[in-house]
Order: C-alpha cells, then sequence, then structure tokens
C-alpha cells in the first residue's frame, strides 16, 4: 500500500485529495501534514513513497521545504510532486529545478489522480 504524505495548509484540499485517494482502486496510506515544517519531520521519522507538496504556504513555502528535503539522505529517492494552484508560465519549471519530480495543477481531475500519484510511486521503484 503506497504512503503519501500531504504537504497542504488548506484542510478542505487535504480533505479532498484524501477521499479521492482512499476511494480509488489502488489502496492508499494518505498521512497529512498541515505546514512544511511538520511535514519534513513526518517523512524523516517515517519516509513515505511520495510526497505531495503544496507551493504557498505559511512560513515555509514548498520550493524551500522541497529543496531542504532533498538535502536530507533518507528523504532522496522520495519522489516529490507539487501539487498547486500555481499555474503561471514558468511555475512548472520553478517547481521541477526546486527538485520536484513532477507538477499537478489544482483543481486535480478526480478520475485521472490517483493513477498520476500511482505512476509517480511506481516511476521508483
Amino acid at each position: 500500500m503506497p504512503r503519501i504524505l500531504y504537504i497542504e495548509d488548506n484542510a478542505d484540499n487535504r480533505m479532498l485529495v484524501r477521499r479521492v485517494l482512499m476511494a480509488s482502486s489502488t489502496a492508499f496510506e494518505v498521512i497529512e501534514a498541515e505546514d512544511a515544517i511538520t511535514g519534513i519531520a513526518m517523512a524523516q521519522a517515517n519516509p513515505p513513497d511520495l510526497i505531495l507538496m503544496d507551493l504557498s504556504m505559511p512560513e515555509m513555502d514548498g520550493l524551500t521545504a522541497t529543496q531542504h528535503i532533498r538535502t536530507i539522505p533518507i528523504l532522496s529517492h522520495v519522489p516529490i510532486v507539487a501539487l498547486t494552484a500555481n499555474a503561471m508560465h514558468g511555475d512548472r519549471d520553478r517547481t521541477l529545478n526546486a527538485g520536484c519530480d513532477g507538477y499537478i495543477s489544482k483543481p486535480i481531475d478526480i478520475d485521472r489522480f490517483p493513477e498520476e500519484i500511482l505512476n509517480y510511486v511506481r516511476s521508483t521503484k
């Protein structure tokens, strides 16, 4: 069962992602953090199979958090996928340059989302 850590400050977004993934035909375990600092600590304590990262969070944004995670040896293999409403020209390149392995824009396509996440998990195994 793939363990997904979703780092997102918006509770409604966390609930939607959790419900979509848990209702899919693949059994996902979804763990949530409401800020980047908590999410990084959770990932270090028990590395997930994939991290979904919101980019716009207070205190530490998702790009900074991603760059920090990439310096932690135990997490170096964990794929990080930006899940963000930032869909301006150049945002995708900025996320990939910061160390993200993928980019999914909000609003998510609830029919395709579970398979997209599973594909990212499989790409590192």
